[in-house]
């Protein structure tokens, strides 16, 4: 999916559906679709649940949105989120909306927003209903932003000098990369057929996009692949190759065994 770096955007987080572990692998996600002008979190600030978030709202300029709960067993929260999305939508200032919550109560309010042309971006934890995903143009699971967190951290803290009498370094254990499952498989398929040219090679780019329109939570990192084309690469059913008039396109073309057994 193509992104745009100088979108506008608008960060609604559902603080009784979301843990503080994720945000800064959230925060870093985000800026790779736009600067989010508006961050707000929701929830009852009154009670406990909420005190890992107070911890970190400074840190990253989140406005906590106080939504006492009135009623033991209904969540005031996503009535409170909705009407501000919706104010925030007909100011016509955003172009797209991050709506963090595993909450399916969201899925209207992802399609409302998806039909005025404004790009809707859902995370959430992997039992979040499908109705919610499918409503967003790109969904992303929290324990993909939790390993992203961890490489950024592990990247920010600068490696000790190693003593003259310490022991050698104990090699890091890589976690192994997930093999694609068929259903993986026949939409990489599909999304190389739909937008293949008459040569039969494909815009990577492009089959990215047709990728999440076919599922928004489709996506590399799921699967082991810090990048799409780590991804194809690694699926076998295709070749890779750069545009001889631009190194920077990639393409990607059916291997014939692939191609025969599409239907």
């Amino acid at each position: 999916m193509a992104t745009n770096n100088s979108a506008t955007l608008a960060l609604l987080i559902d603080g009784d559906n979301a843990s503080p572990k994720i945000v800064v692998g959230l925060m870093a996600e985000i800026a790779n679709y736009g600067t989010a002008s508006v961050k707000r979190i929701y929830g009852d600030w009154t009670g406990p649940n909420l005190k890992g978030w107070k911890e970190c709202l400074l840190e990253h300029s989140i406005q906590p949105i106080q939504q006492f709960a009135y009623t033991t067993g209904k969540n005031a929260t996503d009535g409170a989120m909705i009407i501000d999305a919706m104010d925030l939508l007909y100011t016509g200032r955003f172009s797209g909306f991050c709506i963090v919550s595993s909450d399916s109560d969201f899925a209207r309010l992802a399609a409302r927003i998806r039909e005025q042309a404004v790009t809707v971006y859902g995370f959430g934890e992997r039992k979040t209903p499908r109705p919610f995903i499918t409503a967003c143009d790109k969904f992303v699971y929290f324990d993909v932003l939790n390993a992203s967190a961890e490489e950024l951290e592990e990247a920010a803290v600068p490696a000790p000098q190693k003593p003259a009498e310490a022991k050698p370094a104990v090699a890091k254990v890589v976690p192994k990369k997930a093999g694609l499952d068929k259903a993986a498989r026949d939409m990489l398929t599909k999304a190389v057929i739909a937008t293949a040219e008459d040569d039969g090679r494909a815009n990577l780019a492009q089959v990215g996009g047709h990728l999440a329109k076919q599922a928004p939570d489709f996506d590399a990192r799921n699967y082991g692949f810090p990048r799409l084309i780590d991804l194809v690469k690694a699926s076998g059913i295709v070749d890779v190759e750069r545009a001889p008039d631009n190194p920077k396109t990639v393409l990607v073309r059916l291997k014939k065994t692939s191609a025969g057994n599409t239907k």
